[in-house]
């Protein structure tokens, strides 16, 4: 991947707003018309690699479940390892026990056999597809969150967020994100922040960019309890998906924070040593998701947090105790404002004759259905707009089975 350089150090403060060696929240305005409810809030986890739903909610009931997967199925529930128990069909992996409490109180809801509008098994073609909302072929110029904020009022904060240390295609577009992430860098001190002021300060460009910079870290440090959440050991891998949410919800919560964030976490591609490698990656997910309730606090209520991969694995193993490519997963979606405590699902099975191209898991329903309903009713943004400006050409992704939003 080329680096286009950056022309000038004004250039590079222009865009960056962190001259003071800081990943934290940006406060430049939100260029965007509002026309949504901005108590509400979404957080986007993209899970990258391909997530096999299969094993994270294992469908034990199908009666081709086990003879298709072989050592990969994961045992029903009474049996050891077995999968927890969600409906009499569907359970969920045992690594994900965590996410139980948020099942039984109905702020879990899962949808199995969803995927991108158009199939395919490159990784680049479909986490494009699944950020920009494109329906097939070339993925559309921006990502469909930062359409979305176009539907967002004014405000001095940027409402746009991501958490991690890259801004994904879904947050990019025309209008202005913030980002933080933790680091491993000592603070700067304040005597040199103070020096720079000084030297800028007949330069609005870069004293506005230093200026916005120092009350980013400020607000961090205010909301996330700076230094604690970036302790080094946070920041090793095992913990890192944690630290994460946790200052996801903290940013989400806060009355002057944002309202779209987005957290990617990899680790999903198992094309070997499957059994393993999900168990430990299931565990850091669960775990992870189950701070994000008390991270935002009384804000829990008017959220929904969606977590979904660019497609799912093929039924059958491969050569190397893992999966390969292939379509339909499972996605899951939690929060206050979630009609949860059930699997919704256009079922398709997984009899020989009913596998996409003989070896997938079909995808019974477009995940662009699934982010249109909570666009419209959790945010209240028109269906009109939805249809035609954040998800051009996808009349045909209807909304999964069942209410989603309270």
């Amino acid at each position: 991947m080329k680096v286009k350089p950056m022309s000038s150090r004004r250039v590079f403060l222009q865009n960056s707003a962190a001259a003071i060696g800081l990943s934290a929240v940006a406060g430049f305005p939100n260029l965007a018309v509002g026309r949504v409810a901005t108590e509400k809030r979404l957080l986007f986890v993209i899970l990258r690699g391909g997530l096999d739903g299969l094993t994270a909610v294992p469908p034990y009931a199908d009666p081709h479940y086990r003879p298709a997967r072989g050592a990969l199925a994961v045992p029903p529930p009474g049996e050891r390892d077995g999968a927890i128990d969600l409906d009499n069909r569907f359970g969920l992996h045992p690594a994900l026990e965590r996410l139980m409490p948020l099942y039984r109180r109905g702020e879990l809801l899962i949808m199995h056999a969803i995927s991108i509008p158009a199939p395919t098994r490159s990784h680049f073609v479909a986490q494009d597809l699944l950020e920009t909302g494109a329906p097939k072929g070339e993925p559309l110029r921006q990502g469909w969150l930062n359409r979305a904020l176009s539907y967002f009022p004014v405000t001095d904060t940027r409402l746009g967020l991501s958490v991690g240390y890259e801004i994904p295609n879904v947050l990019r577009g025309n209008n202005p994100v913030a980002s933080w992430a933790p680091s491993w860098l000592p603070e700067t001190r304040p005597d040199l922040l103070d020096k720079l002021a000084d030297i800028y300060q007949d330069d609005p460009l870069l004293s506005k960019a230093l200026a916005e910079g120092r009350y980013a870290r400020e607000m961090s440090n205010r909301i996330i309890g700076g230094k604690d959440m970036m302790r080094s050991g946070n920041l090793r891998r095992e913990r890192q998906f944690g630290t994460l949410t946790k200052a996801a919800g903290r940013l989400l919560a806060a009355p002057d924070g944002a309202r779209l964030a987005v957290i990617e976490m990899g680790g999903w591609d198992t094309h070997t040593n499957q059994v393993n490698r999900l168990k430990r990656n299931l565990k850091l997910l669960g775990n992870g998701l189950a701070t994000i309730p008390d991270s935002l606090g009384s804000a829990w209520r008017d959220t929904v947090v969606v977590v979904a991969t660019e497609f799912g694995r093929t039924v059958h193993t491969n050569g190397t105790k893992g999966t390969d490519h292939g379509t339909g997963s499972a996605a899951f979606i939690l929060g206050g404002s979630v009609a949860g405590g059930r699997v919704a699902s256009y079922w398709p099975g997984l009899a020989p004759n009913r596998l996409y191209k003989n070896r997938d898991l079909a995808a019974t329903t477009d995940i662009r259905g699934l982010f249109k309903a909570v666009l419209r009713d959790h945010f209240g943004i028109s269906h009109v707009d939805v249809e035609t400006s954040i998800f051009p050409d996808s009349a045909g992704a209807k909304t999964p089975p069942g209410k989603i939003i309270i």
